[in-house]
């Protein structure tokens, strides 16, 4: 039988573990948030381009767009930087 000692220190550890994976979770989530904000239009587009080709159809304007959203994407990755999320709060 275990003793409340071992007992109170499992419940501790299991709590931890617990902590410890919500945050994992949280940031893995918050890091999908951002790559789907920066990426959302060009996996849309690169989708609507699959499913006109298998349906038969021309899939080239989807893919041109796709191409487009991935340009603007990395146009925006270039210009923005950590010095360009300061003064937020403050009304521009």
């Amino acid at each position: 039988m275990m003793s409340y000692r071992k007992a109170l220190r499992y419940c501790k550890q299991s709590g931890q573990a617990m902590t410890e994976y919500i945050i994992v979770v949280a940031l893995v989530a918050i890091s999908a948030i951002g790559v789907y904000q920066l990426f959302g239009q060009v996996v849309r587009s690169q989708t609507s381009a699959m499913a006109h080709e298998l349906a038969g159809e021309n899939g080239s304007e989807a893919s041109e767009r796709a191409q487009e959203s991935a340009r603007n994407s990395m146009a925006e990755t270039e210009t923005k930087t950590l010095k360009s999320f300061t003064n937020n709060a403050q009304g521009d």
